[in-house]
Protein backbone atom coordinates (compact mmCIF):
# COMPACT_ATOMS: atom_id res chain seq x y z
CA UNK A 1 0.00 0.00 0.00
CA UNK A 2 1.62 3.22 -1.17
CA UNK A 3 1.37 6.39 0.88
CA UNK A 4 -0.19 9.24 -1.06
CA UNK A 5 0.63 12.85 -0.33
CA UNK A 6 -2.20 15.01 1.04
CA UNK A 7 -4.20 16.91 -1.53
CA UNK A 8 -3.79 20.65 -1.92
CA UNK A 9 -7.16 21.15 -0.24
CA UNK A 10 -6.07 18.87 2.61
CA UNK A 11 -2.84 20.78 3.05
CA UNK A 12 -4.75 24.08 3.02
CA UNK A 13 -7.21 22.80 5.62
CA UNK A 14 -4.34 21.66 7.82
CA UNK A 15 -2.79 25.15 7.65
CA UNK A 16 -6.18 26.76 8.32
CA UNK A 17 -6.72 24.52 11.35
CA UNK A 18 -3.60 26.00 12.94
CA UNK A 19 -4.52 29.67 12.41
CA UNK A 20 -6.30 31.97 9.98
CA UNK A 21 -4.44 32.36 6.67
CA UNK A 22 -5.15 34.76 3.82
CA UNK A 23 -5.51 33.41 0.32
CA UNK A 24 -2.16 34.95 -0.64
CA UNK A 25 -0.44 33.17 2.26
CA UNK A 26 -1.97 29.83 1.28
CA UNK A 27 -0.94 30.34 -2.35
CA UNK A 28 2.62 31.12 -1.28
CA UNK A 29 2.84 28.12 1.07
CA UNK A 30 1.18 25.59 -1.22
CA UNK A 31 2.56 26.63 -4.63
CA UNK A 32 5.43 24.13 -4.47
CA UNK A 33 2.94 21.26 -3.99
CA UNK A 34 0.87 22.13 -7.07
CA UNK A 35 1.50 19.48 -9.70
CA UNK A 36 -0.98 20.64 -12.32
CA UNK A 37 -1.43 24.37 -13.08
CA UNK A 38 -4.77 25.71 -11.87
CA UNK A 39 -5.45 23.03 -9.24
CA UNK A 40 -4.33 25.24 -6.36
CA UNK A 41 -6.57 28.11 -7.50
CA UNK A 42 -9.54 25.74 -7.79
CA UNK A 43 -8.91 24.26 -4.34
CA UNK A 44 -8.64 27.72 -2.77
CA UNK A 45 -11.77 28.88 -4.64
CA UNK A 46 -13.69 25.95 -3.13
CA UNK A 47 -12.44 26.75 0.37
CA UNK A 48 -13.27 30.44 -0.06
CA UNK A 49 -16.77 29.56 -1.29
CA UNK A 50 -17.28 27.50 1.88
CA UNK A 51 -15.98 30.44 3.96
CA UNK A 52 -12.90 28.58 5.17
CA UNK A 53 -10.74 31.45 3.88
CA UNK A 54 -11.81 34.85 5.19
CA UNK A 55 -9.80 38.05 4.90
CA UNK A 56 -11.92 39.63 7.63
CA UNK A 57 -11.07 36.82 10.07
CA UNK A 58 -7.37 37.14 9.24
CA UNK A 59 -7.53 40.88 10.01
CA UNK A 60 -9.40 40.27 13.29
CA UNK A 61 -6.95 37.54 14.27
CA UNK A 62 -3.93 39.79 13.68
CA UNK A 63 -5.57 42.67 15.56
CA UNK A 64 -6.46 40.43 18.49
CA UNK A 65 -3.09 38.73 18.76
CA UNK A 66 -0.64 41.43 17.78
CA UNK A 67 -2.16 44.87 18.49
CA UNK A 68 -1.57 44.78 22.27
CA UNK A 69 2.18 44.46 21.66
CA UNK A 70 2.63 46.36 18.40
CA UNK A 71 2.03 49.82 17.04
CA UNK A 72 -0.10 50.59 14.01
CA UNK A 73 2.90 50.66 11.65
CA UNK A 74 3.95 47.09 12.50
CA UNK A 75 0.35 45.82 12.32
CA UNK A 76 0.05 47.45 8.86
CA UNK A 77 3.27 45.75 7.81
CA UNK A 78 2.06 42.32 8.98
CA UNK A 79 -1.31 42.66 7.25
CA UNK A 80 0.35 43.77 4.01
CA UNK A 81 2.74 40.80 4.20
CA UNK A 82 -0.28 38.50 4.49
CA UNK A 83 -1.66 39.90 1.23
CA UNK A 84 -4.66 41.65 2.76
CA UNK A 85 -6.42 44.17 0.51
CA UNK A 86 -5.17 47.75 0.99
CA UNK A 87 -8.60 49.10 2.00
CA UNK A 88 -8.96 46.42 4.72
CA UNK A 89 -5.44 47.22 5.96
CA UNK A 90 -6.23 50.95 6.09
CA UNK A 91 -9.48 50.31 7.98
CA UNK A 92 -7.78 48.03 10.52
CA UNK A 93 -4.93 50.47 11.10
CA UNK A 94 -7.28 53.42 11.52
CA UNK A 95 -9.18 51.44 14.17
CA UNK A 96 -5.91 51.15 16.12
CA UNK A 97 -5.12 54.87 16.07
CA UNK A 98 -7.51 55.69 18.93
CA UNK A 99 -5.79 53.28 21.32
CA UNK A 100 -2.20 53.76 20.14
CA UNK A 101 -1.08 55.85 23.13
CA UNK A 102 -2.62 53.61 25.79
CA UNK A 103 -1.27 50.45 24.11
CA UNK A 104 2.21 51.97 23.91
CA UNK A 105 2.02 53.08 27.54
CA UNK A 106 0.86 49.63 28.70
CA UNK A 107 3.68 47.93 26.77
CA UNK A 108 6.20 50.41 28.17
CA UNK A 109 4.99 49.78 31.74
CA UNK A 110 5.23 46.00 31.31
CA UNK A 111 8.74 46.23 29.87
CA UNK A 112 10.36 48.94 31.98
CA UNK A 113 10.01 49.39 35.70
CA UNK A 114 11.11 53.01 35.75
CA UNK A 115 11.21 56.08 33.55
CA UNK A 116 14.51 56.75 31.78
CA UNK A 117 17.14 58.08 34.16
CA UNK A 118 19.47 59.46 31.49
CA UNK A 119 19.68 60.07 27.74
CA UNK A 120 21.12 56.61 27.04
CA UNK A 121 18.26 54.85 28.83
CA UNK A 122 15.73 57.18 27.19
CA UNK A 123 17.13 56.24 23.76
CA UNK A 124 16.97 52.53 24.64
CA UNK A 125 13.33 52.77 25.73
CA UNK A 126 12.45 54.84 22.66
CA UNK A 127 14.10 52.30 20.34
CA UNK A 128 12.14 49.51 22.01
CA UNK A 129 8.80 51.23 21.31
CA UNK A 130 9.78 52.46 17.84
CA UNK A 131 10.87 48.96 16.81
CA UNK A 132 7.40 47.73 17.70
CA UNK A 133 5.81 50.17 15.27
CA UNK A 134 4.68 52.98 17.51
CA UNK A 135 4.88 56.48 16.04
CA UNK A 136 7.62 58.84 17.20
CA UNK A 137 5.12 61.31 18.66
CA UNK A 138 3.45 58.52 20.63
CA UNK A 139 6.81 57.31 21.95
CA UNK A 140 7.72 60.85 23.02
CA UNK A 141 4.39 61.19 24.90
CA UNK A 142 4.84 57.84 26.63
CA UNK A 143 8.36 58.67 27.78
CA UNK A 144 7.34 62.16 28.85
CA UNK A 145 4.23 61.05 30.76
CA UNK A 146 5.97 57.94 32.04
CA UNK A 147 8.41 60.22 33.83
CA UNK A 148 5.54 62.37 35.13
CA UNK A 149 3.57 59.43 36.54
CA UNK A 150 6.13 58.60 39.22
Amino acid sequence: MAFSAPSLKGRALRLLSQREHSRAELERKLARHEEEPGTLARALDELAAKDFISEARVVQSVLHQRAPRLGAARVRQELQAKGIAPDAVAEAVSSLQATELERARALWQRRFDAPPSDAKERARQARFLLARGFAGATVAKVLRTGADDD
